[in-house]
């Protein structure tokens, strides 16, 4: 997060107001989602996984989603 500049904030936003885009159910420890959430008008995709007998969302991941890898509204990515 930091060497993206993405603050805990930021990603504490995105997993209050964010929309899930993609899910991984079969993820492995735990399955997790793909949040699209805005902080302005920059994006991010959050990762998090779901323990939920542990009742704890743990963000793996957190980025600024390539816009030639996502189509404008960066909720689906392109095809080849």
């Amino acid at each position: 997060m930091y060497q993206r500049s993405i603050s805990e904030p930021d990603v504490r936003h995105v997993m209050a107001t964010g929309e899930i885009v993609e899910d991984y159910p079969d993820d492995k420890p735990y399955p997790s989602c793909l949040v699209l959430g805005w902080h302005g008008s920059r994006p991010f995709h959050v990762v998090i996984a779901d323990n939920v007998t542990a009742q704890e969302k743990i963000v793996v991941t957190v980025y600024e989603p390539d816009p030639g890898e996502w189509e404008p509204d960066f909720k689906r990515r392109k095809r080849p």
